[in-house]
């Protein structure tokens, strides 16, 4: 899988919070699996320090824009494992409600990935629980 660099890490990393955020419950769970996000681009990095700057970023825009512009340009794969981190910090509270559902698929369309294939991480996410 083709790397991300530091800055990508953080941007989506806000996208992973603002995701969490969408049902404004924002639990350690959720922390812990952006955590995960992050280390498994940037091993070597502080992932508490880029969790903090992510977490700034978020609640100082709303600008959904500004996140999906940096992944819009990876590699498919790396989209989906993006759409995947996403997916896991949205279900691990168990429930999906209509904004997380729709943050989805407005998240899908700006980063031109397809509808089917994020329902069908979803669906899988779902099933391994």
């Amino acid at each position: 899988m083709n790397k991300l660099d530091k800055e990508s890490v953080t941007a989506i990393s806000a996208l992973l919070v603002h995701a969490a955020n969408v049902d404004e419950i924002y639990s350690e769970n959720e922390k812990k699996l952006i955590k995960n996000f992050i280390k498994s681009y940037l091993l070597n990095d502080d992932a508490d320090e880029i969790m903090r700057k992510a977490e700034k970023i978020e609640s100082d825009s709303n600008q959904l824009l500004n996140y999906t512009n940096v992944i819009k340009q990876n590699s498919l794969e790396i989209k989906k494992d993006i759409i995947e981190h996403l997916w896991k910090v949205i279900i691990s509270d168990n429930t999906i409600d209509q904004y997380e559902s729709n943050l989805m698929r407005r998240i899908c369309g700006l980063i031109y990935f397809p509808d089917k294939e994020c329902a069908e991480i979803k669906l899988k996410l779902v099933n391994s629980k």
